[in-house]
């Protein structure tokens, strides 16, 4: 991505997932295009928050697969709203901690509202840097990273990066959309194939370790850190 359109790139990843095509068809088509719709802050929360996200997202479906331990401390990479984030507080317990990570300083914002009116105590709202999560070394059990892997400017020093502050046997979960035309998601030229996924990460000491396949437009891959 270039310098030009740099703009909040995580929180970015969920708007455009949450964009229905029909009738009017208004998922964008261009980086300018989600520049636009990401100016109205309450709107965009708005549809990141859509229950029509439900339909295809499968959050419960997604929690089942990824059988989160009570304890476990999990970082989601471009929390936004805290779609997930939230919800993985709620598995992981008072014992476990979510790292809820996000570039756009508005949604930091409104994901700590909702922590405290939620009286939630085990999320921790980080404000990052767009190619860094600013985490502490080993302290993380999962990276939990949906639709946003894709908006990474410099990959290849944010796998060293999450390598260092993943604990001995973590996990790195990428969830991202099919390089196809869909219904929902990000322009077809921002979109990163599953097979280049699968081979970037295992070019840089990451294993394939399971795949899900009840998303009918996402990969859900799980890797593991060396073989």
């Amino acid at each position: 991505m270039s310098q030009a359109s740099r703009f909040p790139l995580m929180a970015v990843a969920a708007l455009a997932v949450v964009i229905p095509a029909a009738p009017q068809d208004q998922t964008p088509r261009s980086h300018e295009e989600m520049h636009r719709l990401h100016q109205d802050p309450q709107a965009y929360i708005a549809m990141l928050e859509d229950p029509k996200r439900d339909e295809y997202q499968k959050p419960h479906e997604v929690l089942m697969a990824l059988d989160l331990k009570p304890g476990e401390t999990i970082a989601d990479i471009g929390s936004g709203s805290g779609y997930f984030a939230l919800r993985f507080a709620a598995h992981v317990g008072d014992k476990g901690r979510v790292f809820a990570v996000d570039i756009d300083p508005e949604m930091i914002r409104h994901l700590n509202r909702r922590v405290r009116d939620a009286g939630v105590r085990n999320v921790q709202t980080i404000l990052a840097e767009p190619n860094d999560p600013l985490l502490p070394e080993a302290s993380v059990d999962r990276f939990v990273v949906v639709d946003t892997w894709h908006h990474i400017e410099k990959p290849l020093d944010y796998l060293a990066l999450m390598k260092r502050m993943l604990k001995p046997g973590g996990q790195v979960v990428m969830i991202d959309f099919q390089k196809e035309e869909l219904p929902f998601g990000p322009p077809l030229e921002m979109k990163i194939a599953r097979v280049d996924l699968v081979r970037q990460m295992e070019a840089n000491g990451f294993h394939l370790a399971k795949e899900h396949t009840f998303l009918p437009y996402q990969y859900f891959l799980v890797f593991t850190a060396g073989r």
